[in-house]
């Protein structure tokens, strides 16, 4: 369970006068404190930077050749090649930003350089591959004639490999915003912020938008031959901006702003009229409008790296959101939108999984959490590790050892995209010494094949294959693979730097890192990697913080506060979306349902719709909560942080809840209270724990383990009568919470007991009572009838004989399409009755009280 989290307020420091009504002339609607005390907050101080923030107009963007030499050197190597008519090759990475990158390139270089012929692209593949140049793709772009290598996204440490290409006869020219190497390589060229100072306007660039430089000093270079305006190229600079979470601030933010309008107004056009009919789909597939950030990083970045993380291979990502074949992009985007759907019910399932390991770690002694799984697609591995780092405050470390025995010479640098809300597939073993030479280097036009869907992912970030792998013995070392993510401010990268001695492969950054070690040297890694963080924080404890920038009121809530907030857009790292804390609220009419795909067909992945209250306003705010049931909603008075949003779908402003927990003042105990022993996961008797004898009279004990609040709530009422019927002290009615956590068997299993039980039942015509298939199978009896509809598709016959069931097999009457849909529904329901049980075994006690007294009221 997550740890109690830390709320805090961001200090408010009143801004001027002069600066309110500064910022008021921007939020006419409304007098504009809110967005002055954020503006001033954030060190937006003076009128210049006021304007130059709000207003793009105002904003004087950086030159390309502020990138000095290494920019010319590059212009004079692709002039070059323009005026020789050689090969040149695009190589790209796998994640949004690199996608992005490669389109931009693509669309942009492409005006110079004939596609398919004198301009090609390859994009690793995330299954196989990992990020960064390898020799295997080297030698297929020779072989393909190639003079020339422009890197977007990655690069700038693959010395080893930029070398082999030289020595072929190929020149790389560098784009990219990852580590520096700690000499320039050989390169023609290598265009990276990072040689910038940190106060620079241009220092924190991502891949898409140091490719866009690169394209935009081309386009000023040979004038008068490109046939579309660089601006064209906007859209794809703003996806890739927001999706790679970089810090929105000077250029970042200036090229986000710029983007986002583009975006916007292509997809106000009629399909068959967009510049870029795949983006249009895309957004319209997720239900948004291309107006906002969030659209970006809740909608377009998520899928286009739910493709590598589900399919591996992401080529055809680029030909979807470049081409302007409208039928061509709509395909590509509903297999997209199909991969962001098994990519949200992986991540669900990994998620519960681990929160399952996380129980049996003692967090007062973890500084990092490390975990470990040999049936963990590695491509969500981020994303949930992202989750978890947040819930508890701690960096965490999340590895796969699926199939480690056949990954061979495979490096672990398999993981990327920071993007919000994703998650994953699986691999297949036997792909160790695969690498790039075996694959294509691809036109936009050759797509159209790289659309089956594989179950498999990478989840970390290894940008730039910062450590080179260390030799491994000649007999298939057992290897794991994972991705690590940061909180707190703590240094990821440098603290898994410190353990390179120990790792196969590793890279990344300080808020995210990927890596691969020997499966026998994970505990030796676990535990040297707690020690040197215990050592460098020393007195200092981690603990969850969720902050707060404003405090407001359910009647604050809506469409004047929402446009000024927007002033803040394009929101980002540096710039965080306002976190909003609303006090003594409660909520209303809350359900949960899972989302659908575009198909209509359910995903395992959960979210939550309530209205909110409060004594401000007689009306109540819709919200959501993605990821969590209703009932996980704290009962009776309570504080929620929460951002305000608007819901281009349902047309209408929405809070999207972050965090929430009962209020300090409300009372969480009555008279008529039962007093409720919490005896869970432990061996228990009456006498033991203190309750009253004889136990049946005067105490209850709850030992089997709910599955909603509807069945614990009958006990706590019953609880409350007897109590309300006695008085006094010694009369108070106790209940022992004493179910024990529940020992699951995979669902998968579980059908086939229920199958074999069936079998044998049709075999020896013996009859069976409804509890004791119950008591055989472990599920509830609503799950049950799930299964036994199951078992009527598969030719069986359930019939009723006094309080007995009896059961026929005849194969004949199976029916396969029909089967497989009700199995994979009865699957569902166990999965769903799993969780739950999980969920009260876990879930706090304080929880529980605060439902008695609401319930007593």
């Amino acid at each position: 369970m997550p740890e109690q989290q830390q709320w805090t307020i961001t200090a408010t420091e009143q801004p001027p006068e002069w600066f309110i009504q500064a910022v008021k002339q921007y939020t006419p609607a409304s007098n504009g404190l809110y967005a002055a005390q954020l503006l001033w907050q954030r060190g937006i101080k003076d009128r210049q930077k006021l304007t130059a923030f709000i207003n793009h107009k105002a904003y004087q963007p950086a030159s390309p050749f502020e990138f000095g030499q290494e920019m010319h050197l590059a212009i004079a190597r692709l002039q070059q090649a323009y005026n020789t008519k050689e090969k040149i090759a695009i190589w790209g990475d796998f994640d949004a930003d690199g996608i992005t990158a490669t389109s931009v390139l693509w669309d942009g270089l492409g005006q110079f350089f004939a596609q398919n012929t004198q301009l090609v692209y390859y994009i690793p593949n995330r299954l196989k591959e990992s990020h960064g140049l390898n020799n295997q793709g080297i030698d297929n772009l020779a072989k393909q004639g190639c003079k020339l290598i422009v890197t977007c996204d990655t690069g700038s440490t693959n010395v080893e490999e930029i070398i082999y290409a030289k020595q072929l006869g190929i020149d790389v020219i560098v784009t990219d915003h990852h580590t520096l190497p700690a000499e320039r390589p050989p390169v023609a060229a290598i265009i990276n912020p990072r040689y910038f100072p940190k106060e620079h306007q241009l220092f924190n660039l991502s891949g898409v938008a140091v490719a866009y430089k690169l394209v935009e000093a081309v386009y000023q270079s040979l004038p008068n031959v490109a046939k579309y305006p660089l601006e064209d190229l906007l859209d794809l600079v703003a996806v890739g901006l927001i999706a790679d979470l970089v810090q929105l601030s000077g250029d970042c933010r200036y090229l986000a702003q710029m983007g986002i309008q583009r975006l916007q107004e292509d997809f106000k056009q009629p399909a068959a009229a967009r510049r870029r009919p795949g983006v249009g789909r895309l957004l319209e597939l997720c239900q948004k409008s291309g107006d906002r950030p969030t659209d970006i990083s809740f909608g377009l970045g998520p899928r286009i790296n739910a493709v590598s993380r589900i399919q591996g291979d992401a080529s055809f990502c680029v030909e979807l959101l470049t081409s302007g074949d409208v039928k061509r992009c709509n395909e590509l985007a509903e297999v997209t939108e199909l991969a962001n759907a098994r990519r949200k019910s992986l991540q669900k399932d990994v998620q519960a999984q681990v929160a399952q390991k996380l129980t049996q770690l003692d967090l007062s002694t973890t500084s990092v959490i490390v975990l470990e799984d040999a049936q963990w697609p590695a491509g969500v591995l981020g994303l949930v590790a992202g989750q978890i780092a947040q819930e508890t405050g701690r960096p965490t470390i999340l590895l796969s050892t699926e199939g480690a025995g056949e990954q061979g010479s495979r490096g672990a640098g398999e993981q990327g995209s920071r993007g919000a809300g994703e998650q994953g597939g699986r691999g297949a073993g036997g792909q160790g010494s695969r690498g790039a030479g075996e694959q294509r280097s691809r036109g936009a036009g050759e797509q159209g094949n790289s659309t089956s869907a594989t179950l498999s992912d990478r989840g970390a970030e290894e940008q730039g294959s910062n450590s080179s792998p260390l030799p491994l013995r000649p007999s298939a070392p057992l290897l794991a693979r994972g991705s690590a993510r940061s909180v707190n401010s703590v240094d990821l990268y440098q603290l898994v730097k410190e353990q390179a001695h120990l790792l196969h492969r590793f890279g990344g950054h300080p808020f995210a890192a990927g890596l691969s070690l020997l499966v026998e040297n994970i505990p030796l890694f676990t535990a040297a990697i707690n020690q040197q963080l215990r050592q460098s924080l020393g007195s200092t404890t981690l603990t969850p913080t969720v902050q707060a920038d404003l405090t407001v009121t359910v009647a604050d809530l809506g469409k004047e506060l929402f446009l000024e907030l927007k002033l803040l857009e394009p929101c980002g790292m540096g710039n965080p979306v306002p976190k909003l804390l609303i006090q003594n609220c409660w909520f209303e009419n809350s359900w949960h349902r899972n989302q659908q795909d575009w198909q209509g067909k359910k995903v395992q992945y959960i979210k939550a719709e309530f209205d909110i209250r409060d004594d401000s306003s007689r009306s109540a705010f819709p919200g959501l909560w993605w990821g969590h049931y209703k009932d996980e909603l704290p009962i009776g008075r309570c504080d929620c942080i929460a951002e305000l949003d608007y819901n281009t779908f349902k047309k209408r402003y929405e809070i999207r809840l972050i965090a929430v927990r009962s209020s300090a003042n409300s009372a969480l105990t009555t008279q008529h209270l039962p007093f409720i022993v919490d005896l869970r996961n432990q061996e228990h008797s009456a006498t033991q724990h203190g309750l009253n004898a004889p136990l049946p009279l005067t105490g209850l004990i709850i030992e089997d383990c709910p599955t909603n609040w509807d069945d614990l709530r009958m006990w706590l009422r019953r609880c409350l009568a007897i109590s309300r019927s006695t008085s006094g002290l010694d009369n108070q009615q106790q209940l022992a919470i004493a179910w024990s956590k529940p020992k699951h068997q995979p669902p998968n299993q579980i059908w086939l007991t229920l199958v074999g039980i069936a079998k044998y039942l049709s075999r020896t015509n013996q009859l069976v009572t409804r509890g004791q298939l119950l008591e055989k199978i472990g599920i509830s009896d609503q799950t049950l009838l799930v299964g036994i509809k199951a078992l009527k598709y598969l030719g069986f016959t359930v019939q009723r004989q006094d309080r007995s069931l009896q059961i026929t097999w005849n194969p004949n009457d199976s029916s396969e399409n029909l089967a497989d849909e009700a199995v994979a529904r009865f699957l569902a329901a166990v999965r769903e009755e799993q969780f739950q049980q999980q969920y009260f075994a876990e879930v706090p006690l304080s929880t529980i009280v605060a439902i008695a007294s609401y319930d007593s009221k």
